[in-house]
């Protein structure tokens, strides 16, 4: 009898053994970023950034005037996002953008021909249409504009 108990013990655990195996190999399979999701779950595409943007901007310092930018996207001949934008600001001029993308986390960066820079950072939202983003703006060494900072947002349309 305990002969067979003890049989019986073994083949269990060997069972055991091979599903947690099974189980851990699978798990390692797995991309880095869904692991521990559940194997319904679906993976986060890249937002589709091409297109235009617009929309308007708001300083921290009250003495700043808003600013509105519109911004086309496109892919340039190598492939990387560009966005060439107009704007109506007291510091800064029409700016060419590199544009990057992860996930829904965008930033866009570049500067005016006068060496004024500005980068937005924000995500777009689940509809794929509105970017709310934070600003950073440096002026130039005129001391025109020196630095600002913000908040708005750009539509897609």
């Amino acid at each position: 009898m305990t002969t067979k108990k003890r049989s019986f013990n073994i083949l269990l655990l060997s069972l055991l053994l091979i599903t947690a195996i099974e189980a851990g190999s699978l798990y390692a399979a797995r991309p880095a970023d869904d692991r521990g999701k559940p194997s319904g779950s679906t993976r986060k595409t890249a937002t589709d950034f091409t297109g235009t943007w617009s929309g308007t901007f708001f300083s921290t310092h009250a003495n700043v005037a808003a600013f509105t930018m519109t911004v086309v996207v496109a892919p340039d001949s190598q492939g990387h996002l560009i966005g060439t934008s107009t704007l109506n600001s007291d510091c800064l001029k029409d700016v060419r953008l590199e544009v990057s993308v992860k996930g829904s986390q965008v930033t866009l960066a570049g500067s005016d021909g006068e060496g004024d820079n500005i980068t937005l950072r924000g995500t777009v939202d689940a509809t794929g249409k509105m970017l709310k983003a934070n600003y950073i703006l440096n002026g130039s060494a005129s001391g025109r504009c020196e630095t600002d900072g913000g908040t708005g947002n750009l539509a897609k349309y």
